[in-house]
């Protein structure tokens, strides 16, 4: 099987590439990818080169990784800056290093793509085997696979690279007619919080739209980004996307990108960013143009789980950290990533220090989980 380095997405046909991907998730679709590119998010001086890894056979692209040089450790949301800071204080370079992830996205997603005729353990192998060469060849102090799915987990754990879980906030639809329907489920206390937060916006006239697919017309988008690059730069960062990026998501993905729009007197004041796949709906992005009480969980949160029951999705993941979100029934889910660090020395100091940091979250969660909204989690949990 040969193999290859892409100079980009643009390189890659994007009917080869998309046969890979083993469901409809929307951030590894060659179009989200290829749109990274094509407007500036990735590439240039961003710290982010695309460096697709490609494998093939006789019957063209038989697997494939979306593999970018990394010179810094941002837009990841799998933290090692402290690694770095190590490799610092002894004289080496942890940078570059190569990370396989979709940019800007903690999403869990398949991450070592291959062709579905093709023996999935034996060519994943491959692919970690390159992954592993690849790191010489670029002069890389590692690689990572972020936000793995559970199959890649396993080909990566038999590769003997390092295991590190996180902890989530994700809600799961458990067949639930209506929001009400939802809200049952609820302790009393629980349920008439919620409400009220609800109520709160109704009462100040605020009234909510979905928009997606042709409806994103551009004078939407610009209002849209506005509000998204405007709180990004309130809280002292820039935003990773940029205005053309939404213009193409709109154009090429369609109804996977979706907004929930906050008007009030027709006045868009505020709005949540959602991609959706065939089964779960991805919070990315929110943006307010004042402080609306209870606004932001209503659109980010209330607006999402509502969409899903409506929409028949069987889970929301609203992004990275947040406890306040376990009070609106999302629950703790450990994401896994993997690690290969080619300095013996530093990959036994990581191990060790990757198994008392998974005690930690796995006693977190468990404390999380103990907070849930919900009537009969909070008996078993008192069980």
């Amino acid at each position: 099987m040969d193999s290859r380095i892409g100079a980009g997405f643009g390189d890659i046909a994007a009917g080869d590439w998309d046969a890979l991907v083993p469901d409809d998730t929307p951030f590894l679709r060659h179009a989200f990818l290829r749109g990274l590119e094509e407007t500036g998010c990735v590439g240039g001086d961003s710290g982010w080169e695309s460096a697709p890894l490609l494998l093939s056979d006789e019957r063209g692209l038989a697997a494939a990784a979306p593999v970018w040089l990394k010179q810094h450790s941002y837009g990841e949301f799998v933290f090692d800056f402290a690694w770095a800071q190590a490799y610092a204080r002894a004289g080496l370079d942890y940078y570059p290093k190569l990370v396989v992830a979709v940019p800007f996205t903690p999403a869990t997603g398949p991450r070592l793509l291959v062709r579905a005729d093709l023996d999935r353990a034996q060519v994943a192998r491959a692919l970690i085997e390159r992954l592993e060469a690849l790191a010489t060849e670029r002069g890389a102090s590692s690689v990572h696979v972020l936000f793995a799915d559970p199959a890649d987990v396993t080909a990566l754990d038999a590769a003997g690279w390092l295991a590190r879980r996180d902890c989530q906030f994700h809600w799961h639809n458990r067949g639930y007619d209506s929001f009400d329907d939802y809200l049952a489920s609820f302790t009393a206390e629980k349920r008439k919080k919620a409400r009220r937060e609800r109520r709160r916006v109704t009462e100040m006239g605020i009234r909510f739209e979905t928009w997606s697919g042709a409806a994103l017309d551009a004078r939407r988008l610009d209002a849209v980004y506005a509000l998204h690059r405007d709180t990004f730069l309130r809280h002292g960062h820039l935003p990773y996307l940029s205005r053309e990026f939404f213009t193409h998501a709109a154009r090429e993905l369609g109804d996977a990108l979706l907004v929930k729009a906050a008007l009030w007197q027709d006045t868009l004041v505020a709005c949540a960013v959602f991609f959706r796949s065939r089964d779960t709906l991805y919070g990315r992005y929110w943006g307010a143009a004042a402080d609306f009480h209870s606004l932001h969980f209503e659109t980010c949160y209330h607006q999402g789980i509502e969409y899903c029951i409506e929409a028949g999705l069987a889970r929301f993941e609203p992004g990275t950290q947040g406890e306040h979100k376990v009070a609106r029934g999302f629950e703790p889910t450990l994401t896994r990533s993997a690690h290969y660090i080619a300095d013996p020395r530093f990959r036994a100091a990581i191990r060790g220090y990757l198994a008392r940091e998974a005690r930690a979250v796995d006693e977190y969660a468990a404390e999380v989980r103990t907070h849930v909204p919900f009537r009969e989690a909070r008996r078993a949990a008192r069980r």
